[in-house]
Parts: C-alpha cells; structure tokens; sequence
C-alpha cells in the first residue's frame, strides 16, 4: 500500500515539472498566432501563407521542445527559448475608394457690386480730325432699278405718237437684264417737214462670281427724214424716195472686266464692238473695235496703265472717189505711268499710234492736285486722241449730209488747265480753258445745187481756244438745277476759211423739281449761237442765235398709273441749228405712264 502511494506522487510531481515547461513554449505559439492575424488584416491574400507558416512553425517547436523536455527530466538549468522566423511577404492595404456623389452648387442670382477707380487722363492732340462733308449727287434721270416694267403713251400736235415702254428681269445681284423700246414721229407744217425714230436694245450684266463681271449690249435703230430744206420743195413735184434719209444700224458689244485687282494687282476690262450700218441709197459700213485696258498697281502709289485699241471700219457706197470700198484703220498703244496719293494724282504716258499706216506719236500727261480737304481741285494736262470718223458718226451729227466720198479720223492735241470741286454740301463747280489743234477736222457745208444736202469736207489744220464751265445745285433727289457754257474761238484754218457747221457758244441747263411726293417738274433750255456756212455763192454766213426753253410735269393719279405733260419750244422759235432747215414750232404732248411687275425689294 505504502508503495502504490509513493509511485503516485512520483508520478505526480513529475507531471508538474513537465508542465512547467509546456508554459514557454505554448506563450510562444501563441504570440506567433496573433502576429500572423495582425498581417492578415493588411493583405488577405497573405493571411493564409503566414496562418499556414506559423502554425507547421509552432508544431515543429513543440516538438522539438517536447523532446528537450523528455531527455532534461532531470536537467535542472533554466529553460532556454528559441524563436523561429518564418518567411515574411509584405503587401499594402486596398486603398479605399472615394465614392463621388457631390452635386453642382445652386447657382447665385445675386450680382456683385464692383467699384473700380480709374484716374483721369488727360489727352492732348497735335492734330484735328477733318469733318466729313458729304458731295451732293445729281439726280439719276434714268428709271432705278427695281425689277418692273413701265409703258410710257402719249400724243402731241403735228401728229407726234410717242411710246416708250421698259422691262426689268433677273434679281438685281447676279443677273441684270434691261429692254427698252422707242418710237416717236412728226410732221410738220413744211412739205416734207417730218422725220420718225424706232430704237430697241438690251442691255445685261452678269455676275458669275464675287469678282468677273460680264455686260453686254445689243442694239437696232431706224431714223428716217427727208430732205425738205431747200426753196420751191413740193410734194407734188419731188418724189419721197429721193428726199427720204434712212439710216439703219445694228450694234453689238460685249465686255468683261474683275470687280476685285486680283493676287497680282491687275484689273482688266477688255471690250468689243460690232456694227452695221445701211442707208437707203446702197450705202453699208460695218464698224469692229477691240480695247483692253490692264492696270497693275504696285504698292498703295503707283500703277501702270497699258491700253491696246484696234478700230476697224469698212465702208462702201457708189460715192466713194476711187470707185472701191474704203478701210479706215485705226490702231494704238497708250502705256501710262499712275502715281497716285491722297491729295495728288498723276499721270504720265504717251500714245504711238497708226492711222491708216501713218504715225502719229500723241502725248498723255495729266495731274490732279486736291485743296482744302479735297474740294477744291486743281487740274492740267497735256493730251492726244482721236475722233474715228464713220459714216455712223457723221449721219448721227448731221442727218441730212451726202454719202461721204472719204473718211480721214480727226487727230485732237489739247493742253487744259482748270478746276473742279464744291461749296458747301450741294454746290458743286467745274471750270477748264483749253488750247486744241485739231487736224482733218470734218465740217459741213451745203450743196451749191439746191442747198438740201451737206456736203462733208475735212478742214486739214486749225487751232481753237475753249471755256467751258459747269455749275450744278442738289438737294438729295428733291431739287436739282445743273447749267454748262461751253464757248470755242476757232481760227488759223489752212484750207477753208470757216469751221462750218460748228457751234462756236452754247449754253444749256436743266431743272429738276420733286414738288410734292407724286409731282415732278423738269424743265431744260438751250441756248447757243449761230454757226458758220457756206451760200451757194461760196460765201461765209453765219446763222442767227437760238433759244429752246422746254417744260414738263409728271404726277401720280392711282397707284401704278401717271399722269405726263411736255412742252417744248414754249419760245415757238423756229430757228435753223442747220442752214436751210426749220425746226418744228411750239409742240405739245400728253399721255401716261403705267408700271407693272414685282418689285425685286
């Protein structure tokens, strides 16, 4: 009995001794457990590696410590600790994401109260600006163009009908097209006293694009009078058809220029012209022409103005000398340097040119300097040209002439000074005195027959001196009142001793009144002094003054429908522009104006 109790306490002090040193080893594992859960909470992803490390960690150390114990049952040193470093993988935490849920401010209806403080500055300017002084413009005479059409009736004693009628198409921008049709005749209190004229045309202008420009012309025109300006003319007597003058034309013109200089500087607008011409006596001419002006501008200054013109005429008529068609030939150059500033102009070039084979070298030099804030200009000048001689030209000045037996172009030398500009903001000036030379200057003088036909003859050398003079008033398009002189001493003729058939001093003016919003006054008067011709003796004469005072009125009676009077030669003057030929008394018309078709505003 005694010895199953001391092997019991044997067995139980033993036991304690083993579990004292089961304490160490067990305080190890378990801070190595909380290390590991410590380094899980940073990554999840290595939790399970370190859990897993330091769990085989600690059982190995149990059991070596088990061991230890077992063979140091008796050993009685203090107990020794060892601790075992696993292999450690560091990670950062997840970041938290921010969750963005702001919302946008209300907005703030309250304006804010700025106060700046800005000091005074006191300027001092060396120079005044010019005040901008508008020029008056003259009234337009011609319909304005606004897309609709207009028939213009009427009737007048000496059985004068006149119709006149106008039509408009496109859209006033990139297509102009302008018709117009004319017919008037009278006949007068003389035998033979009466004359008709018919013209048509149309006129249009296109614009393909921002900067060309074509415009273009097509014409006809038939004037019809007779020869009755001669003593003892008879109706019964003398036949129409040898009296009858009728000229007939067909013209046709086309041209294209650029509204803009383009990269180069250069603008151009070259044209040409066709006509044809056929009397009733076999009479023909047929007229071509070319002109193409450029100018290239260099810098905002200069500019070089080159024109080449080629005028070509062909004529032929039973009267011609030589029995053959006549080729009047007409060409030149005129290169011109341009400076050009705002106060002065100038222009300096000369013309060669080839008159039927024969050359002439004619001068073109102008200058144009501006006063007084530009309203007062002075001019001068030194120039060449020609007046191209054609039996169109001719027949247009005096209807009743002879087919010409030649055509040789009047060649012009003038030298000028004068003086443009305006007073105030409606008076306008023009004034110029000019010494000319003219050479084959064409002039007219009367059968030495009957005296009813004129004869032309060219003048081969003579000087002239010339004033003329302009003066105009406007008020917008309500008033105007325009008025010209022109006055011309001829002398030093080499061949004939007066400059037949040329007016030597004229006066002519015109009024424009808009007196209330639908009545227009127009008024026009003419006034100039006889010119020289020949008596059947050979003799120079010289035809008494004129006066032609003209007056009219226009005034709306329905909204489309007008109302028109004409009065002309109110002074019942019958004077003779050309020897032997009276122009008809006092003539009075009346009639109406009627308008139709939409308006392109």
């Amino acid at each position: 009995m005694k010895r199953i109790i001391l092997i019991l306490l044997l067995i139980g002090s033993t036991a304690g001794v083993w579990a004292q040193k089961r304490k160490p080893a067990a305080k190890s594992a378990t801070q190595k457990q909380a290390a590991a859960k410590k380094t899980a909470g940073k990554n999840t992803a290595a939790k399970k590696s370190a859990t897993s490390t330091s769990t085989k960690s600690a059982a190995k150390s149990g059991s070596k410590k088990q061991d230890i114990a077992a063979r140091e049952e008796g050993d009685t040193l203090a107990s020794r600790t060892v601790v075992v470093t696993s292999s450690f993988k560091p990670a950062l935490r997840n970041a938290a994401k921010v969750n963005f849920s702001a919302a946008s401010p209300q907005p703030d209806s309250v304006l804010p109260q700025l106060q700046y403080r800005v000091p005074s500055q006191n300027l001092f300017f060396s120079y005044e600006p010019a005040s901008l002084k508008p020029m008056a413009l003259s009234i337009d005479s011609t319909l304005p163009w606004e897309n609709n059409h207009y028939i213009k009736a009427g009737f007048g004693n000496y059985t004068t009908p006149y119709l006149q009628a106008g039509f408009a198409f496109g859209d006033g921008k990139k297509t102009v097209v302008n018709a117009h049709v004319k017919h008037t005749s009278s006949k007068g209190s003389l035998p033979f006293q009466r004359f008709s004229k018919t013209g048509a045309d149309i006129i249009g202008v296109f614009n393909p694009n921002d900067n060309i420009e074509w415009d273009g012309k097509v014409s006809f025109n038939n004037d019809v009078q007779y020869q009755y300006g001669f003593a003892g003319a008879d109706e019964s007597k003398n036949s129409k058809d040898s009296l009858r003058q009728r000229f007939t034309t067909i013209g046709i013109t086309a041209g294209l220029r650029n509204k803009q200089d383009n990269g180069y500087g250069v603008s151009y607008h070259p044209t040409i012209a066709f006509s044809q011409l056929n009397d009733n006596k076999k009479g023909s001419e047929t007229n071509f022409k070319f002109n193409a002006p450029i100018t290239k501008t260099f810098g905002e200054n200069f500019a070089f103005n080159l024109g080449v013109t080629a005028d070509l005429t062909h004529y032929k008529s039973d009267s011609v000398l030589t029995g053959k068609a006549i080729n009047n030939n007409l060409f030149y150059i005129s290169p011109a340097l341009q400076y050009k500033s705002d106060n002065l102009k100038i222009v300096g070039g000369f013309i060669p040119s080839w008159d039927n084979k024969d050359f002439h070298m004619l001068p073109d030099i102008t200058a144009e300097a501006k006063i007084k804030d530009e309203r007062f200009i002075l001019q001068l000048g030194w120039t060449g040209y020609y007046h191209k001689t054609t039996y169109q030209s001719l027949s247009a000045f005096n209807p009743w002439l002879q087919q010409p037996k030649s055509l040789l172009n009047a060649r012009i030398n003038e030298q000028f000074a004068g003086f443009k500009g305006s007073a105030g903001s409606h008076f306008t000036y023009n004034a110029r005195v000019s010494y000319l030379k003219f050479n084959n200057q064409p002039l007219f003088v009367n059968d030495t027959t009957t005296g009813r036909s004129f004869e032309v003859i060219n003048e081969e050398e003579m000087k002239a001196i010339r004033l003329h003079g302009e003066i105009g008033y406007t008020i917008q398009e309500k008033f105007s009142v325009l008025g010209g002189a022109t006055f011309t001493q001829y002398s030093n003729l080499k061949t004939n001793e007066k400059a037949y058939g040329l007016v030597p001093f004229e006066i002519n003016g015109s009024l424009r009144w808009e007196i209330l919003k639908d009545v227009m006054l127009k008024s026009d008067i003419y006034f100039w002094d006889g010119a020289r011709y020949r008596s059947k003796t050979l003799q120079a004469q010289k035809l008494d003054a004129a006066v032609d005072l003209n007056a009219g009125i226009e005034f709306g009676v329905m909204p489309r429908l007008n109302v028109w009077v004409q009065f002309n030669n109110l002074l019942n003057n019958k004077y003779q522009r050309w020897n032997q030929y009276e122009v008809l008394g006092f003539n009075v018309l009346g009639g109406v104006v009627y308008s139709f078709g939409q308006s392109s505003k």
